[in-house]
């Protein structure tokens, strides 16, 4: 396997767990991370998964720490 396969590889598989942390967080944890209440429709759910999807691990950090947190 060569250098740029690999990079590939994991490429991939950062887009795939980004993906899967945004939609589960854009569906189930949005609303949670925010210090105040606040609804949002389905539309801004769609206008923050590719940010979600891009910066995964930071939204996963702060989804976390909002669970712990009383």
């Amino acid at each position: 396997m060569t250098g740029a396969a690999l990079i590939g590889y994991a490429v991939v598989a950062y887009a795939a767990v980004g993906l899967c942390v945004a939609v589960t967080f854009v569906t189930a944890g949005v609303e949670r991370v925010l210090p105040q209440p606040m609804t949002f429709t389905p539309g801004a759910r769609l206008a923050l998964l590719p940010g979600a999807a891009a910066l995964w691990p930071y939204v996963a950090i702060r989804w976390l720490r909002a669970i712990r947190r009383p």
